[in-house]
């Protein structure tokens, strides 16, 4: 792997008996020192971005699933509410709906079981069981997506603070090139 940064020195350049480098910064040579601090600074702030890119899809993947298993529980609150509140039967059966059966295919990607009988309805005692291993889930996610989240501000706090350090060194770098050239001019 080649170096980002190589210093060489200028043959026979010497300032005030201060020997001059040049540099060779990621394969280009002849650069200055300002480049080698900002390529190697700035070098730090895309890794940082690509990390921060690849975590963001993280965190949208966890929005979704949290976003489709509250559907899920829509879903089976509707379906609790169409049953007779007054029975104790936890047999009892929902209407038919077609929302059920999308949920069904939404718990099963998720690994989450629910059961539906006569093909789009669901009993009391099915419905109650899964809303509880999908509340449970839907909470778990839910405080992974948070700490995800976390994770991911920290990165982007990191991302900027490395732009901000790059483009102070730089001007820093540039300011003492501006000195030392107005004092070798006096």
């Amino acid at each position: 792997m080649a170096e980002l940064i190589k210093p060489t020195e200028i043959a026979g350049g010497t300032v005030y008996g201060v020997r001059q480098m040049s540099y060779t910064v990621d394969g280009v040579s002849d650069q200055d020192y300002g480049s080698a601090i900002a390529a190697a600074s700035f070098k730090e702030s895309v890794a940082i971005e690509s990390s921060a890119s690849a975590y963001m899809e993280v965190v949208r993947q966890r929005e979704k699933k949290v976003s489709e298993l509250g559907d899920v529980l829509a879903v089976l609150a509707k379906a609790i509410s169409t049953m007779d509140p007054k029975s104790n039967n936890t047999d009892k059966k929902s209407d038919g709906d077609s929302a059920l059966v999308t949920a069904k295919s939404t718990c099963a990607k998720y690994g989450i079981s629910l059961s539906l009988t006569d093909g789009n309805k669901i009993t009391f005692k099915n419905a109650q069981t899964a809303q509880t291993n999908v509340q449970y889930a839907l909470d778990k996610e839910d405080n992974t997506l948070q700490q995800d989240i976390i994770t991911l501000r920290s990165y982007i706090t990191k991302r900027d603070n490395a732009y901000s350090l790059a483009s102070r060194i730089i001007d820093k770098a540039n300011r003492a090139a501006s000195k030392t050239i107005n004092n070798i001019g006096e």
